[in-house]
């Protein structure tokens, strides 16, 4: 029996040995910044090396050769919109930064292809987004981590600063803030889309609420040219369900040839069912 059980115990030592994971800490630990700039959502993904009494620039980072700009994989920056960098526009979506350091002025690139392990094995122009030149900026202080961050905010730009070492460069973007503020005041004050009816009414109906304000939503909603079938089916349920089953089949033959127009067979199929119930 003893036998027995220090063979188990020497298994489950042998066993949690082999499950056991050490943790230490990362030499360029992981960080993530989101900003909104504006009405635009700005986020940075980065990896973040220290100086550890090293020289950096001319030496760890060599001058005139393109940088990952960090440490492991691609620093990472995401813009919700297009942005406009040196007068250059920027679709939205997520880019690699890249950086050719130089004593003073560095190129900075974001480069569409953000899934790389610092640089790509092969370079390609074509992924080149947006390239600009700005100047590489002397500080004070003296910057132990890498960083990136987002500076400088106002509602409609803001600047991506790259520090490390003694070493501050800053790039502008510019925010479509006005033209999505000034979209979204003409969409409030030019009233309820059709769709914004359709769905009050959806609600309505569905919650078993005032129907009548159910019935003039809809109304609203299907006033305009060639309304969608499925507005007309809804429309034709709310009818039937305030009595007017004749108002209901025509509006219900309405959806059904919209319907069919769009081999829509599901819609077809409710259309034919609900007409023939409210004909008896």
């Amino acid at each position: 029996m003893l036998k027995k059980l220090l063979i188990l115990f020497l298994f489950v030592g042998i066993s949690s040995t082999i499950n056991a994971q050490i943790k230490t800490p990362q030499p360029s630990p992981s960080s993530k910044l989101e900003q909104v700039v504006g009405l635009t959502d700005v986020t940075l993904e980065y990896s973040r090396p220290s100086m550890r009494g090293r020289t950096i620039f001319g030496n760890l980072v060599p001058y005139g050769k393109v940088w990952r700009t960090g440490a492991n994989a691609n620093s990472k920056i995401t813009f919700s919109d297009n942005v406009t960098i040196d007068g250059q526009e920027l679709k939205k979506g997520t880019y690699a930064i890249y950086t050719i350091p130089n004593e003073t002025s560095w190129d900075v690139i974001f480069y569409s292809d953000s899934n790389n392990w610092g640089n790509p094995q092969k370079w390609d122009d074509a992924k080149v987004a947006v390239k600009t030149t700005v100047p590489s900026n002397v500080i004070e202080a003296k910057i132990e981590s890498f960083t990136l961050e987002i500076n400088d905010i106002k509602s409609g730009e803001a600047t991506l600063g790259i520090l490390w070492d003694t070493i501050y460069v800053g790039v502008k973007f510019e925010v479509p803030t006005e033209a999505i503020t000034l979209k979204n005041i003409d969409a409030v004050m030019s009233g309820p889309s059709g769709n914004d009816y359709f769905e009050a009414a959806s609600y309505f109906h569905t919650e078993g609420k005032d129907l009548n304000k159910a019935l003039a939503w809809m109304k609203k909603a299907t006033a305009g040219e060639n309304p969608p079938f499925w507005y007309l089916r809804r429309m034709s349920l709310i009818q039937a369900d305030l009595g007017d089953k004749k108002g209901a089949i025509a509006t219900a033959k309405l959806s059904l040839a919209g319907a069919e127009k769009a081999s829509n067979a599901d819609y077809v199929k409710m259309n034919k069912e609900s007409i023939a119930e409210w004909i008896k």
